[in-house]
């Protein structure tokens, strides 16, 4: 057979039966890049208020509540509710920083709390309960510094910010039944739900993260 006829025939015979050249079949079978992910651990009062605002925003992964930067290994709920364990009430956020810049993640994270209440949220007192990023690079820290600056500057908060920004040297995750509380429990009027509702119910409805069937 003719070389060209040949290079014409296969052709076709490529478009009617689907079959790709081996390379293109290599790059198809190849999997999807993944997702660069990040995280970062956030303190702004009782972790159950935040961890149920930062899942519903967009681009965040997943979150979990635990405590972080104390001096008690594997500490309890109720060891870090006396206060005296060092730890703050945090949650650890894994987000995609290409569908939620860190610096608009911490947006959100100062709307979403008083940062300017030093060791305490509400009826919520103790250093268990302090504001702050507890950040896991360099890069991280520089932008929580400028972030935090440019909101001081705004003129949103009548006294001074007193986030701490200081580098994550522990974490420890809190009890399974601390995880997804909210959502575990409010709707089913389990758990703590009138501290749900008085307190969680309120920030979700000013981030605009309230389910209709919430709002009762």
């Amino acid at each position: 057979m003719n070389p060209r006829r040949f290079f014409l025939f296969a052709a076709s015979l490529m478009l009617l039966t689907g079959r790709v050249p081996a390379a293109d079949e290599a790059a198809a079978k190849a999997p999807a890049p993944t997702k660069k992910m990040e995280t970062v651990t956030l303190g702004a009062g009782c972790f159950w208020c935040i961890e149920v605002i930062l899942q519903r925003v967009k681009g965040v992964e997943k979150v979990e509540s635990g405590y972080s930067n104390g001096h008690v290994k594997n500490p309890t709920y109720r060891q870090v509710c006396e206060g005296d364990t060092g730890h703050a009430e945090v949650v650890k956020v894994t987000f995609d920083p290409e569908v939620m810049p860190f610096e608009k993640l911490l947006e959100v994270f100062f709307e979403l709390h008083d940062p300017t209440t030093l060791n305490r949220q509400g009826n919520d007192e103790g250093t268990q309960y302090r504001s702050g990023i507890y950040y896991h690079t360099d890069a991280q820290k520089a932008t929580a510094e400028q972030v935090k600056a440019k909101v001081g500057k705004s003129g949103k908060f009548k006294d001074p910010i007193v986030t701490e920004i200081v580098k994550l040297e522990n974490y420890y995750p809190a009890e399974d039944y601390h995880q997804d509380y909210f959502n575990a429990n409010f709707t089913k009027g389990t758990g703590n739900w009138g501290y749900c509702r008085a307190t969680i119910v309120p920030k979700l409805k000013k981030m605009g993260l309230l389910k209709p069937e919430e709002n009762k």
